[in-house]
């Protein structure tokens, strides 16, 4: 019984959020700076906002059944090596070729970063700021989510390999102990001409990285005891079994710059397509007053959800 508890202490602490809290907050809060004026004093205005909202796409996966499938996409089942030339580019295509509910139950992460472009382009078409921030924060969560290698396969969180907890060792443990050591100012974004071709770059370059992270962290568990891998830290008010430092250095050596490289890379992608659904929609001007944050139920209701720790769907 000791044993299992330590074990869902571990889970609690490494199975719900994608890229962790810091990370999405980092990559959209980072993204404004990569804007070219004058969108930049419009982002700039409305950073705290972008920043704070990064997870809401997480918290409504305890409220919304549909919204799981939208932060992954299993490549390895439909092909075993890149490039994924296979996959139809657009959702539609997709659905006709495998059924749609094959197609959503092996994740649509790619396709529904195009949906939201399309969403967040209408919106700047409306000058409806609400959804402009809105839009802009949730596509930023999906573009972090699309870079994340775990995210690329069905082996999501090395349960298949018996690596269970990598998922969040990866794109959680990781960014939170080294993060002031990355270089996250990539220059500026930049108009992009085909965000379809982009998109789904991005996603095979995360898929062509998945047996370098499972083999690495095999290759470095290896020279680790589970009494030196492990360790116990206090988080709010519950002690929780963790990745110990040392371990979690030896991994992050073992990667190189990996983790630090997918997160500047999500950064000027953001950056970019928010730029492209501004240009896109006619280059509207924005009110250059900050206002006043309108409530949102749903959302409301899927972060209280969430501090209960009741997730629809898979979780990774």
């Amino acid at each position: 019984m000791r044993y299992l508890a330590l074990i869902c202490c571990l889970l609690m602490y490494t199975s719900v959020f994608s890229w962790g809290f810091y990370g999405h907050k980092k990559i959209n809060e980072t993204a404004v700076y990569t804007l070219p004026k004058p969108l930049f004093g419009f982002y700039k205005l409305h950073v705290a906002y972008l920043t704070k909202h990064a997870t809401d796409a997480d918290n409504r996966r305890y409220v919304v059944p549909e919204e799981a499938c939208r932060h992954f996409l299993d490549g390895d089942h439909y092909e075993r090596h890149v490039p994924l030339d296979t996959i139809p580019r657009f959702y539609k295509d997709a659905c006709l070729q495998y059924t749609e509910d094959s197609v959503l139950a092996h994740g649509i992460v790619p396709w529904h970063i195009q949906t939201m472009m399309y969403r967040l382009t209408e919106a700047f078409k409306a000058k409806d700021i609400q959804k402009i921030l809105k839009y802009s924060a949730d596509l930023g969560h999906y573009i972090g989510d699309c870079h994340v290698p775990l995210h690329a396969t069905s082996n999501y969180n090395g349960q298949k390999t018996n690596q269970y907890g990598i998922h969040a060792l990866w794109e959680s443990r990781l960014p939170e102990l080294f993060n002031a050591d990355y270089n996250l100012f990539t220059g500026l974004a930049l108009y992009q001409e085909h965000p379809v071709t982009a998109t789904w770059h991005a996603f095979e370059q995360s898929f062509a990285l998945v047996d370098s992270v499972l083999k690495t962290e095999r290759i470095v568990s290896g020279k680790f005891t589970d009494d030196l891998k492990y360790a116990f830290e206090v988080k709010g008010n519950t002690t929780v079994k963790v990745y110990a430092k040392d371990f979690c250095t030896a991994y992050h050596e073992a990667l190189g710059n990996m983790v630090e490289e997918r997160m500047r890379a999500s950064i000027v992608m953001l950056g970019s397509f928010w730029y492209t659904c501004w240009v896109n929609a006619g280059q509207p001007d924005l009110p250059d007053m900050p206002l006043e944050e309108q409530p949102d139920p749903e959302q409301k209701k899927a972060d209280e959800l969430m501090e209960k720790g009741k997730m629809l769907g898979r979780e990774e």
